[in-house]
């Protein structure tokens, strides 16, 4: 390992806190890097913004603005945790000559579990079956309450296959569902391996689906891709669930919808923004399962992520391919 004085120099938020490394991370971390706080480098910018090599964006944090890239002459990477990097612009990174890099391979199982939580949570009503469990009013339990649905022999519209979706599909397959997906292309090996059927129209797979399953990357293309239109398309009885990223829905059309019957339910782990305001209509509905961004909050998960931005800045600083890198701008 090297000496302290050799170690390359990264940028993180904080230390702890809401937005900062994790402790539990820290002296992985220290052994590789002499970390350095967004605090100490507003107090000691032209002592150690020469010095910085890479960026450590954990939970979107430092913010990537053009004022930070022209302080960082020396940066070469900024390593980003999880899949998702529509909070950062990658245009104006590039023209930086600063490259970006993301941990896509160590969020998909814990995404996908919780993507299968959502799904069984809201088909059985746990949530208001727990209530009733618990609750001091409680004296007996009705014979004839019941949930949404079974998912066995259900219909699951997928709509992005990619790492993530896929793995939903490989678990959606032993419960006996049928499995519907909409990407940019079409998967042949993927979809025989898992028995799923390629809808190239996103109105096929949404007029044919118990429950739509929204694993998609916010893009310019993708933002607010389901609304009034495709709500319209959808089932009575069908559920939403979310899992990519909030803006992907349009939430007054979801508040509608989900109003006026348009579809049965929804379950997001996302929302925008987050957290929604206390008084949002969405937090109001019982129809309604929300979870605080929780995909990837796992303890292996969060280590898995770490270790592959160290693999990435370490990538960059010796001069190597990143591993992680991030190439579709």
């Amino acid at each position: 390992m090297e000496t302290s004085k050799e170690l390359p120099w990264v940028l993180v938020e904080e230390i702890g806190g809401s937005y900062g490394v994790m402790e539990e991370h820290l002296d992985y971390l220290k052994e590789r890097f002499t970390l350095i706080t967004m605090k100490e480098l507003k107090e000691k910018k032209e002592q150690v913004a020469e010095k910085i090599v890479c960026i450590f964006n954990w939970a979107n944090k430092p913010d990537v603005n053009r004022e930070l890239l022209q302080c960082l002459p020396r940066l070469k990477v900024i390593a980003s945790a999880g899949a998702g990097v529509d909070h950062l612009d990658l245009k104006m990174i590039s023209s930086f000559g600063v490259k970006a890099a993301n941990t896509p391979n160590a969020v998909t199982d814990s995404t996908a579990d919780l993507a299968m939580t959502l799904l069984l949570v809201s088909a059985r009503s746990f949530l208001e079956g727990c209530k009733i469990a618990v609750s001091p009013e409680t004296d007996h339990f009705k014979a004839n309450w019941v949930s949404i649905g079974d998912i066995t022999g259900a219909t699951l519209g997928i709509v992005g296959m990619g790492r993530i979706g896929y793995k939903i599909a490989q678990r959606a397959k032993p419960f006996g569902m049928k499995i519907l997906y909409h990407n940019r292309h079409q998967r042949p090996e993927e979809e025989m391996s898992v028995g799923a059927t390629y809808c190239e129209n996103l109105a096929d797979l949404l007029q044919q689906s118990d429950y739509v399953m929204l694993v998609v990357n916010l893009s310019p293309q993708t933002e607010k891709l389901i609304g009034r239109r495709e709500f319209k398309l959808m089932k009575p009885s069908a559920t939403l669930i979310n899992v990519s990223r909030g803006p992907v829905v349009d939430q007054d059309a979801l508040v509608d919808a989900l109003k006026e019957g348009e579809i049965k339910a929804a379950a997001l782990d996302v929302t925008y923004p987050e957290p929604l305001p206390r008084d949002h209509p969405l937090l109001k509905l019982s129809n309604v399962i929300i979870t605080p961004h929780m995909g990837t909050a796992t303890c292996d998960a969060l280590r898995a992520m770490m270790e592959d931005m160290v693999q990435s800045i370490m990538d960059a600083v010796k001069g190597h391919s990143i591993s992680y890198e991030v190439t579709d701008i």
